[in-house]
């Protein structure tokens, strides 16, 4: 076990610790903006469907259900763009950071296999990696770097932490490289829904991949658009060449998601309302955070979808972090994303409106 967790980098959020409790000591308590977790209600729809669901005392398979498969191909075509996608370009996930922290392992990845991501990422990418004993590098352009043992190239769009989110043109150029060279894409798309001054676009739209699903995977995710991140609830869609083994894999290794879960997700996919209804909670959230960062001296830098706001007074991330903790308000240093984040922090909008509103005060 030490041989294995020997490879991991520190955890990072553990670093965070002490300004937590200074921002839990201010008066009018912690404003807690560090981590992207919903606190809004699950659906009710959602959770009559699980509830419908709870008398599930057989094994679920890791597939899923038909009406799961259906519910996600469904979905992939009408909310993606997507075109043919059948049961054999899906596959149900145990949300999706295992996923990220395991693939390249499931891969068969292994030393002297490269993996690259952004150079700002979200950090399991790297993990991922380090589990393998793979090789791993991170990339401003991802067609500058040097293909000789790439096997997995993550894309991530709309960006965490940053909020960037990558044009179809570039998306289209990057797999078009991609696929010359036989460079696999998992492209990390679960801020999709969430875009404000951007519309982002998938992988699997056949302006990007030309009609074909070749060497490229989607991943997807209830947590954000649906408040699932407590189901675990997520899924591949892309190449079956790729999707087919993992199944296998899986299978194996009994990487299931539960009955109630899957019943959960095929209302949550079959329903745009409630999407629409979260949505606009963000978007006044995001409005009222952005303008009050803003006026405090922030500049504001990409976050044109997601979740979070990429802000920097232009020093030090521990800095600003210091600072605002005093003000009782907890933010992510960027330095957890890349030493490209060094002087930026990430400032989520996943608060209530309550705690929102007392942010916006305290900035003022």
């Amino acid at each position: 076990m030490s041989a294995v967790s020997d490879r991991l980098p520190t955890f990072p959020w553990d670093k965070l610790e002490p300004y937590k409790e200074t921002a839990a000591a201010h008066p009018g308590g912690i404003v807690d903006l560090s981590v992207g977790t919903p606190v809004d209600p699950v659906p009710e729809l959602i959770q009559k469907a699980l509830i419908d669901a709870a008398d599930s005392p057989g094994y679920p398979t890791v597939w899923g259900t038909p009406a799961l498969r259906d519910a996600i191909t469904g979905w992939v075509e009408r909310r993606l763009g997507a075109r043919e996608v059948t049961h054999r370009h899906v596959l149900p996930i145990v949300g999706s950071k295992e996923l990220v922290a395991w693939l390249p392992t499931q891969l068969g990845l292994g030393p002297g296999d490269r993996v690259a991501y952004p150079r700002l990422a979200y950090p399991t990418y790297e993990v991922g990696a380090r589990l393998a004993r793979a090789d791993h590098e991170v990339y401003d352009d991802p067609t500058e770097l040097d293909p000789e043992g790439l096997k997995l190239l993550w894309l991530n769009s709309p960006s965490n932490p940053t909020g960037k989110v990558l044009a179809k043109d570039e998306l289209t150029r990057i797999v078009a490289w991609a696929r010359e060279r036989g460079v696999l894409i998992f492209s990390d798309e679960c801020y999709l829904e969430l875009g404000w001054e951007a519309d982002p676009v998938s992988v699997l739209h056949p302006d990007v991949n030309g009609g074909s699903y070749d060497g490229i995977v989607a991943v997807h995710s209830l947590s954000k658009r649906s408040n699932l991140a407590g189901y675990r609830a997520a899924f591949l869609a892309g190449d079956p060449a790729v999707l087919g083994p993992l199944l296998q894999i899986r299978k194996h290794g009994g990487m299931m998601t539960s009955a109630p879960t899957q019943a959960a997700v095929v209302a949550a996919l079959g329903d745009d309302e409630h999407v629409r209804v979260q949505r606009d909670r963000y978007a006044a959230r995001r409005a009222a955070l952005r303008a009050a960062l803003e006026a405090h001296g922030f500049r504001i830098e990409h976050s044109e979808a997601s979740l979070y706001l990429w802000a920097t007074r232009e020093e030090s991330c521990w800095t600003t972090i210091a600072h605002l903790a005093d003000l009782g308000i907890l933010a992510a240093p960027g330095d957890f994303y890349g030493e490209a984040g060094a002087r930026h922090v990430r400032v989520a909008f996943t608060a209530t409106d309550e705690r929102v509103a007392e942010a916006v005060r305290r900035l003022a």
